[in-house]
């Protein structure tokens, strides 16, 4: 047993060349079962089954959900993935919290532990000590990762030494220790309840338009669309490394895939990242749209985005056009 005290490195053991197969991490038992993990993911998916009850359907929350998906997602994408965990732009801390509270919206843990889980497997992607390599097998990436117990990546030590930086925050060391993340889901919820309720009275006019309303957006602007940002995060742990194209020699198997690369709004160009993971864009080529680098480019331009990091080509660029120049003024480059 690891102590929890001390990240485990695990060995890296590379992928075998013929199968393309890895065992699963040295200290993940198979049958040990993160049960609030594995009910909570089964009951939503249970609750998300409901939007094929006729009565549960309206354009507004279905139009909610789409919205949802993009505006919620961003949680992840763009703060807790590529500011958070890459520091590949700065924002005011008070935005930079606004941003984490929209990923809690999304259930997908709290910042330091999906911090410190991603930066790990950037550390070992696709080999042994990876968490969720696809390699082991598809549903091993995509879900059963997080309802199995794995003490190698999980412990105290591993959030340490690979998200540091984010548990040095008060407000983000609290969302550790309680609930309270979960409770801003909870409140988050009930408030798009709420509202659906008051749509509906505007509508109908009576208690049961509200009822209606209020459950329909609780089920399909909340709950469906916590699932559906689950897989389209999920998709890129599984799908990206198994299907698409390599631009990059990265010494692993992450892929660009168009369908992620669409869903995930540029989180899906998944070999540009591997092979530049500090910069702030995916898009390597014109077509590789990177919505949330567009957002980014937003923010940057009100003023709310700094520090901005290109991608390497552009800065290897950047720095050959600057020694060019110093050559030039017969000054020194840096």
């Amino acid at each position: 047993m690891t102590s929890a005290a001390t990240p485990t490195v695990g060995h890296d053991i590379k992928p075998d060349s013929t199968t393309h197969r890895l065992p699963l991490p040295d200290e993940v038992v198979p049958g040990r079962v993160l049960w609030p993990y594995a009910i909570s993911i089964g009951l939503f998916h249970i609750i998300a089954f409901a939007v094929v009850v006729p009565w549960l359907f309206t354009w507004t929350a279905a139009i909610t959900m789409v919205v949802g998906i993009f505006f919620f997602g961003q949680g992840i994408n763009l703060c807790y993935h590529r500011l958070l965990t890459h520091r590949s732009f700065v924002v005011p801390l008070w935005l930079e919290r606004f941003f984490v509270i929209i990923a809690l919206c999304c259930l997908q843990d709290t910042p330091g532990k999906w911090v410190a889980i991603h930066r790990y497997h950037h550390n070992h992607s696709d080999h042994q000590p990876d968490p969720h390599s696809p390699l082991v097998h598809f549903l091993w990436a995509h879900v059963g990762w997080l309802i199995i117990r794995n003490p190698g990546a999980h412990n105290i030590g591993v959030y340490r030494k690979f998200a540091s930086d984010v548990l040095s925050d008060r407000f983000y060391l609290k969302l550790e220790k309680t609930l309270l993340w979960v409770w801003i889901y909870i409140a988050h919820a009930a408030l798009f309840t709420l509202i659906g309720a008051g749509v509906g009275w505007f509508v109908g006019g009576d208690l049961a338009s509200a009822v209606r309303y209020g459950a329909s957006m609780l089920v399909w602007g909340v709950i469906l669309r916590t699932v559906l940002v689950w897989h389209i995060t999920w998709s890129v742990n599984s799908i990206t490394h198994l299907f698409g194209y390599q631009r990059y020699e990265t010494g692993e198997n992450s892929r660009n895939n168009w369908l992620v690369g669409l869903l995930a709004v540029g989180e899906g160009w998944h070999n540009n990242h591997h092979h530049d993971p500090a910069s702030a864009s995916n898009q390597h080529k014109w077509y590789e749209i990177d919505l949330t680098f567009y957002a980014i480019k937003g923010l940057e331009v009100v003023g709310l985005a700094k520090k901005v990091t290109k991608p390497r080509h552009v800065r290897q660029a950047e720095r050959q056009a600057e020694r060019a120049t110093a050559a030039m003024d017969g000054q020194p480059s840096d």
